[in-house]
């Protein structure tokens, strides 16, 4: 195959995302893998000789997810704030990619806060999600409001589904509020900051070295500390979407959804909804930050290779992705030369600067994992930079 160049796009970054998975196919069928200290131990370090692996190898950035109560241990991310900062610990360029703090369990002031430290501590090499959830069991455990649950194909277009939407919009917004402002207010459907109005003794230092309280200890207006450490604030990614409504939203932010595969229609449908929201907004679109594209990834010198090393993938997914509604993604699987080709397709349906890579973290070992990585990031990479 002749070498391909990215279309329109200078540089194209090829990030990965592991579910944080803390065992084989043998370890999570035989039950209850999450109860196993060994095999978190050995996912740990696992986990930190990925990053090391990738960071060499030049990747841009490695995500996980937030997921509690994994007493299966298909997905055992926990704090999203911990497992960044453990990962973060590994690399020398990469970005630690949080993806997400999930809106109904978080308080959205907290949340700005968190990435805003973060950003400090990672300086500068971290990137956040914010995302609905869909995991239910844990979701309910973790809730702010009790009105306010986990979303699915199960009550997809009910009531519950846009109150979690409008929940989800304010959540966004004050998040970005905070983080683009020293100080603000913000008066919704479900936050009011500040809530308190006056601070019930007098503090001097709040007037005095501080600003949003006056002489009088009125309240009028909150901020986070510190701020950011990239300006404006970290990269903000929505998660996995095949959305185009989801899409459009973020265009009012600059947010970038991250679309696992999809045909021409839905591309374009999901490229064009958020140009259409950021013209809205007077935001200028540079090609390629609509959204993020990929797919789950195994590379090996041939195809045959490649596909023999898939099944205990397609099991994982079949047991855990799917119930949820979410399919497994498109196969960026083969030689080369073959995963080059889907890749290039797809930057002649819509501009791609970012490609999000699944990999089959912890459902494949070490042996299997780098060799994969580094293959790709052999022959794949240069031909799209």
């Amino acid at each position: 195959m002749s070498e391909v160049r990215a279309l329109d796009a200078e540089l194209m970054d090829f990030d990965l995302f592991v579910y944080a998975t803390i065992g084989r196919r043998a370890e999570l069928d035989a039950g209850r893998a999450g109860l196993r200290n060994d095999l978190y131990q050995r996912m740990l370090g696992e986990l930190a000789d990925l990053v090391r692996t990738a960071d060499a190898c030049g990747y841009a950035a490695l995500g996980h997810p937030e997921h509690h109560l994994q007493v299966e241990g298909f997905e055992i991310a926990n704090d999203p704030g911990l497992m960044s900062m453990y990962l973060g610990q590994f690399r020398e360029q990469m970005k630690m990619l949080t993806c997400g703090f999930v809106s109904t369990t978080h308080n959205p002031l907290r949340v700005a806060e968190n990435i805003a430290t973060l950003d400090h501590m990672h300086q500068g090499r971290f990137s956040v999600g914010l995302v609905r959830g869909y995991q239910a069991r844990w979701v309910d455990n973790f809730k702010l409001f009790d009105e306010i649950g986990a979303v699915g194909p199960w009550n997809k277009n009910t009531d519950a589904d846009d109150l979690n939407r409008r929940y989800f919009e304010e959540y966004v917004d004050i998040v970005y509020k905070a983080l683009n402002n020293e100080t603000f207010r913000h008066d919704g459907e479900f936050f009011t900051f500040p809530n308190l109005d006056r601070n019930p003794h007098v503090h001097d230092v709040y007037s005095t070295y501080g600003v949003g309280v006056d002489a009088d200890m009125n309240i009028t207006e909150t901020g986070i500390a510190p701020r950011p450490f990239q300006s404006p604030h970290p990269k903000i990614y929505s998660g996995f979407t095949a959305s185009a409504r989801t899409a459009g939203f973020w265009g009012r932010y600059g947010g970038k959804s991250i679309v696992l595969g999809g045909g021409a229609d839905l591309l374009k449908a999901i490229w064009s909804a958020y140009d259409e929201t950021a013209a809205q907004y007077g935001r200028t679109v540079v090609p390629g930050e609509q959204a993020c594209w990929g797919g789950f990834m195994i590379c090996a010198e041939t195809d045959e290779a490649a596909q023999a090393q898939l099944e205990d993938a397609e099991w994982f997914f079949d047991n855990w992705s799917v119930p949820f509604g979410q399919p497994m993604a498109r196969l960026l699987v083969g030689s080369p030369d073959t995963i080059s080709a889907k890749i290039e397709a797809a930057t002649k349906i819509v501009p791609i600067n970012e490609v999000m890579l699944l990999i089959p973290q912890g459902i494949h070992g070490p042996d299997q994992i780098n060799p994969s990585l580094e293959l790709f990031a052999e022959k794949v990479m240069p031909r799209f930079s």
